[in-house]
């Protein structure tokens, strides 16, 4: 389980996050949602450790890991995977190289390299596009691309920072199809950001609503549907 406790953070002249409290249950697609502002990727950014708390302390199944530094915080980091809305892929290298990137730093050999990179085109079925380079593929693809890299090293925990926000609206079916399918499969947490309430609705099973830095909703996803309480969640459910 993941836990945030009374996460703060602020920048100049703007409170970003203002005491959040939050529990990532394990295994769970957890969401959290919010207009342009409230917050989310800096939330994202300090439980998946790429950035630190002004307050409040961060929790991996009771291990505080906020004030990790050094090897440890690597060898955390190496426990995660990460996908985003511009899929981060290097250009200079085709699809299984951009797979491959992050077993080379961790020094597997290549034949364990190989094995792992067909494991993980297989399961994104995108096989027959290990030789693409990235201008050949389409978005959904260089999103699957992506997803297979954040899996290479198989992480505990899987975020997604808007990961369908570039998407057309059948191939974001597609990717949110594929990211259930993986979850239930490997038996992993995903963490996911969007504004975008179907992705939501589509994916996952909790949910935490944002504005302005607060929590001000939280609950099953099929709880907040059918009965959202705040004005911002109902803004988010009818657009």
């Amino acid at each position: 389980m993941i836990v945030l406790k009374g996460i703060s953070k602020a920048y100049p002249s703007i409170n970003v996050l203002r005491g959040i409290d939050i529990e990532i249950p394990d295994s769970c697609i957890f969401g959290i949602i919010g207009k342009s502002g409230a917050g989310k990727s800096t939330l994202l950014r300090i439980t998946s450790l790429l950035e630190r708390p002004d307050a409040g302390e961060v929790y991996y199944d009771n291990e505080r890991v906020d004030t990790l530094t050094g090897t440890a915080l690597l060898q955390r980091r190496r426990k995660m995977g990460m996908i985003f809305q511009n899929f981060n892929l290097l250009g200079s290298r085709n699809a299984a190289g951009n797979i491959a990137y992050p077993l080379e730093i961790a020094g597997m050999t290549k034949a364990q390299i190989n094995k792992r990179v067909d494991e993980l085109l297989e399961m994104t079925d995108i096989r027959d596009k290990r030789k693409a380079r990235m201008s050949e593929l389409s978005g959904g693809q260089k999103q699957r691309v992506a997803i297979a890299r954040a899996l290479a090293a198989n992480p505990q925990v899987l975020f997604c920072d808007e990961a369908t926000s570039s998407l057309d609206p059948q191939t974001t079916r597609s990717i949110l199809s594929l990211i259930k399918d993986l979850h239930s499969r490997l038996n992993i947490t995903v963490f996911l950001i969007t504004h975008q309430m179907e992705v939501i609705h589509e994916t996952c099973q909790q949910v935490v609503v944002l504005e302005k830095g607060l929590v001000v909703e939280r609950g099953t996803v099929s709880s907040i549907f059918d009965a959202p309480k705040t004005q911002a969640a109902k803004d988010l459910i009818h657009g």
